[in-house]
């Protein structure tokens, strides 16, 4: 008797649907992002799920607000994801 789905090769929208610990490899839901201001164009590195407000450093402007879950981006920001923990550290330690 045949499976009715093949439990190795999952589809990408049912593997992200299951909980984090759930998926066939692991993976966090959580990610960094870089937020651009649009008052002063300084780029902001921003945790998805901040629990605090997240202010520009050049211009104090509300970057994001906390929800329950992710933090909300304000209207007008842009924002780039996909850099990873060690990239973030490498970035602040060679721009300092």
């Amino acid at each position: 008797m045949p499976l009715a789905k093949d439990l190795l090769h999952p589809s990408p929208e049912e593997e992200k649907r299951k909980h984090k610990k759930k998926r066939l490899v692991q993976s966090p839901n959580s990610y960094f992002m870089d937020v651009k201001c649009p008052g002063c164009y300084q780029i902001t590195t921003v945790f998805s799920h901040a629990q605090t407000v997240v202010l520009c450093v050049g211009c104090s402007t509300v970057l994001c607000q906390p929800t329950g879950g992710k933090a909300r981006l304000t209207e007008g920001r842009s924002f780039r994801t996909g850099m990873c923990l060690t990239e973030i550290n490498l970035f602040q330690v060679q721009s300092t």
